[in-house]
């Protein structure tokens, strides 16, 4: 895809080796191996935990309060 081979992934992780340190290496490859997974989850249609926290019908009881108001200003 991008033409990238094991010669030219070992540079790159030399680079960011030395850039870096080793003590850095392995939080910065959990925090993009967490931003992949994320990204793919979103392209996938969305993330069930967050559905999970706000179902569909969230929206028709937020919206109840206001609708509450209305009639009780016109009274």
């Amino acid at each position: 895809m991008f033409g990238l081979g094991v010669p030219e992934l070992i540079v790159i992780l030399v680079v960011a080796l030395i850039i870096f340190g080793p003590g850095k290496l392995p939080e910065i490859g959990s925090a993009l191996g967490k931003g992949i997974r994320d990204f793919r989850k979103a392209m996938e249609g969305g993330d069930k935990e967050t559905e999970a926290i706000a179902p569909p019908d969230a929206e028709a009881k937020i919206a109840t309060p206001e609708k509450d108001e209305a009639s009780n200003s016109r009274a």
